[in-house]
């Protein structure tokens, strides 16, 4: 299990190389500078602000440059966000962007499996269609849509939550960004539970459980479900990276002070590093949540093995 855990943590490193690399390079190409105004700045000025933070260097020397303060940590300051590090301004806006995106994923997955559940059980009934056509809605609306839709209904026709801020992370604050990013997580999840406790209540197994006459509740619960959750748990991988994108669009739409809302305003602005430290932030946190999902993986399946 050690030696697992450390070949795909010294895996991960050429992977994050790629990341910064590419990204380096993306941002550079891309047309517009940092400092690019309306009414362009005297060129003396324009020298010494881009000397100022290391710009005036030749392309590759600002590379190699940012790959080893990276190595140290250091992500660089910002160049629009005055008197901030990027160091600063990501574990600032972490908390915020891990509250909505871990109570989005943990909604996801017990919405999503407690759905698919029920589908299976009640297999071509009314409730299977229901749930099945709940999650085709979920599945063809993303959550950019779904956000406007959320505030439109719920905060300005009924007035029931808060429509923008944060509110001191308050719980109001927090119900619409969650829903919105949870809700197209929910419809996948569902329909893969669905699929496969399908499969697994007509397996071999489950039909030798029921035969020795354990009640319905413990077939499903203790041996259907375990199954069950298999492809659920490898989805998880990709519905963190959905989640964790998505909330860069849903923080900007709520007026959330996370990480996402810093990203937006970094993209915009040209801010280099602020882009860089978010990307290769959120490139360490899904790497490292791909391989807690894996771990789990073989926690639940006995036949894989970590080696």
């Amino acid at each position: 299990m050690h030696r697992y855990i450390l070949g795909r943590l010294a895996s991960a490193v050429p992977t994050l190389l790629i990341v910064v690399t590419v990204a380096f390079f993306m941002m550079r190409i891309a047309p517009g500078g940092p400092f690019d105004r309306e009414r362009a700045l005297p060129p003396e000025i324009e020298a010494n602000v881009l000397k100022a933070y290391n710009l005036d260097k030749p392309l590759l020397q600002q590379y190699f440059d940012y790959v080893g303060n990276l190595l140290r940590g250091d992500f660089g300051p910002s160049l629009k966000f005055r008197d901030f590090s990027v160091n600063d301004l990501i574990f600032g806006g972490f908390g915020a962007s891990f509250q909505i995106g871990s109570l989005a994923l943990l909604l996801a997955v017990l919405c999503g499996v407690s759905m698919g559940t029920v589908a299976a059980l009640r297999q071509n009934r009314r409730t299977d269609y229901a749930v099945m056509t709940f999650a085709m809605t979920g599945i063809a609306i993303p959550n950019f849509v779904m956000a406007p839709l959320l505030t439109l209904v719920l905060g300005v026709y009924l007035s029931l939550l808060p429509v923008a801020g944060w509110g001191g992370g308050a719980a109001a604050n927090k119900i619409l960004p969650v829903l919105a990013l949870a809700l197209p997580q929910i419809a996948y999840i569902a329909r893969l539970t669905r699929g496969s406790m399908v499969e697994v209540l007509n397996s071999n197994f489950i039909r030798t459980a029921r035969a020795k006459g354990l009640r319905e509740r413990i077939v499903v619960v203790r041996h259907a479900l375990r199954g069950a959750l298999l492809p659920v748990l490898s989805y998880l991988g990709p519905a963190t990276a959905n989640i964790v994108t998505g909330s860069v669009v849903i923080e900007s739409i709520f007026d959330i002070p996370g990480i996402g809302r810093y990203f937006v305003h970094g993209a915009l602005n040209r801010d280099y590093p602020m882009v860089m430290g978010t990307v290769v932030f959120y490139a360490v946190l899904i790497i490292l949540l791909n391989l807690v999902v894996d771990l789990l993986y073989a926690w639940l399946d006995p036949k894989v093995r970590l080696d």
